[in-house]
């Protein structure tokens, strides 16, 4: 039997690389952890996990077909859990990077329902910003 902890990493296929390091890397703290120019792959830490970025015009980002925008997604949306959570300092931060989060709805997420806000990274992916599970109610 399989005991998955965690995701482990995420692929985007994009357009712009050094536009999707600069939103990754500045507005929400996922630094380059590594580069792999033989695939053009450059893969950021998001705390345990990685998100990689693989140009379209990749061989492998050529294997997708066409790349992401109105008419064809890469995925739905991705979540990152933020600690430690301060909505109103979040909204603010994403505003002075020039991005428009959403508002803070309550949705649940693999610790339990919690507040989360949406945010679009520069080629439109959706991107949710989790914070910690609601106390439990007696």
């Amino acid at each position: 039997m399989l005991n998955i902890r965690d995701i482990d990493h995420l692929v985007l296929r994009v357009k712009d690389v050094d536009a999707m390091v600069r939103f990754y890397g500045e507005v929400l703290a996922c630094p380059v952890h590594r580069i792999d120019e033989k695939i053009r792959l450059v893969q950021l830490r998001a705390g345990r996990g990685l998100i990689d970025l693989i140009p379209v015009d990749s061989d492998i980002g050529r294997a997708g077909g066409a790349a992401p925008g109105r008419e064809g997604r890469n995925l739905d949306h991705f979540c990152l859990r933020v600690d430690p959570w301060d909505a109103d300092a979040i909204r603010a931060h994403l505003r002075a990077h020039g991005v428009e989060p959403g508002e803070v709805a309550q949705r649940f997420g693999a610790e339990g329902q919690g507040p989360s806000i949406y945010l679009s990274d520069p080629e439109g992916n959706t991107v949710e910003l989790k914070g910690p599970p609601n106390p439990p109610s007696h």
